[in-house]
């Protein structure tokens, strides 16, 4: 069995080790990331909406730096979310203008889901690492 090579956030949070899992894998020349919520030090939620989306975004990018690489470099982008139906049109043109930046875009599915472990949004994505 091969050694995962696991990349691991300078902060990393309590969540990775509640849950037994890792932020993220390298293989291949690509970065996968596990799901990225807006949790707090402590794995908490952020309460607001906005601001839980926006740590969401944070715990990611310093995943991504971790490894040496940007969103500038995500391929595949999967983001769950409680109750789309009522706060899609709120979040999506938030992240899209901030992270995704101009075309060419990533690749994008968004889910609605019902339950996230007491978070109302998640993002988890594939991204082409810079030395592959």
């Amino acid at each position: 069995m091969n050694k995962r090579d696991v990349v691991i956030p300078a902060e990393r949070h309590a969540l990775y080790e509640q849950h037994h899992y890792s932020p993220a894998i390298r293989s291949n020349g690509f970065l996968f990331v596990s799901g990225q919520v807006g949790s707090k030090a402590d794995g908490s939620p952020e309460g607001d909406l906005k601001q839980q989306v926006a740590l969401a975004f944070k715990n990611l990018n310093a995943i991504l730096e971790a490894a040496g690489s940007s969103f500038e470099d995500v391929v595949e982008v999967t983001v769950f979310m409680v109750d789309p139906q009522s706060r899609f049109g709120s979040i999506w043109p938030m992240v899209v203008e901030k992270h995704w930046g101009k075309a060419p875009y990533p690749t994008a599915t968004c889910i609605g889901v019902t339950w996230l472990a007491g978070f109302d949004f998640e993002i988890k994505v594939i991204a082409k690492l810079p030395d592959a």
